[in-house]
């Protein structure tokens, strides 16, 4: 695949490494550096790429021709991946995206920026996924399903046609939200949990 796009991943963990692999080997974009935050920075190098402050980014890597993404799970119930996604855009970095090769998206689904979806996840017609929201590996999105921004979803989850997940929400692998149903903000659904009802505010 031809690279046409200069990136930098924020984070050097695993995340960060898996992220490296995907953008490598299945986009068009070309990894040219890691960066995390000074007071995280333990390593100078990452699979032979410099890593930087993040504090001092734009220094050496000029906004106007560099894009990031921030491979970093969901610590703090993904607000600090939210955070980082929102100081990278204030530098001036244009947010990238990764979809894989391998995922099946119908046409008339509506993907945000700065989204990360990974190999053998299945996203039906009419859904909408918001931004900064990671679907990892064999996700199932249903018809007119909605994922609002900040949200995090672990292998193999289930999204039901019409269902409504909240902004910030974290679901664990092998958990199903059933047809119909919402989710408010900020839920944080276990592994294996099977959603029947409405979680609201209040609950």
């Amino acid at each position: 695949m031809q690279k046409d796009g200069k990136l930098i991943i924020i984070g050097d963990r695993v995340f960060a490494e898996v992220a490296y692999e995907f953008f490598t080997h299945d986009s068009q974009y070309e990894v040219i550096a890691f960066s995390v935050e000074r007071d995280y920075l333990s390593k100078q190098n990452l699979f032979e790429l410099p890593v930087v402050a993040f504090e001092d980014l734009e220094k050496t890597y000029d906004p106007a021709d560099h894009s990031f993404f921030v491979a970093v799970v969901f610590t703090q119930a993904n607000k600090l991946r939210t955070r980082l996604y929102l100081g990278a855009k204030a530098k001036g970095y244009n947010p990238a995206s990764y979809i894989s090769s391998r995922t099946r998206i119908h046409s008339s689904v509506e993907v945000g920026e700065h989204c990360f979806i990974c190999d053998d996840t299945v996203i039906q017609p009419g859904a909408r996924i918001m931004k900064n929201v990671v679907l990892w590996s064999s996700n199932f999105v249903g018809y007119h399903a909605l994922i609002e921004n900040n949200c995090f979803t672990l292998p193999h989850a289930v999204i039901s046609a019409f269902a409504q997940v909240g902004a910030n929400c974290v679901i664990g692998p092998n958990a199903s939200i059933l047809e119909n149903v919402s989710l408010a903000d900020d839920c944080h659904i276990a592994a294996g949990a099977l959603i029947s009802e409405d979680i609201t505010q209040e609950a």
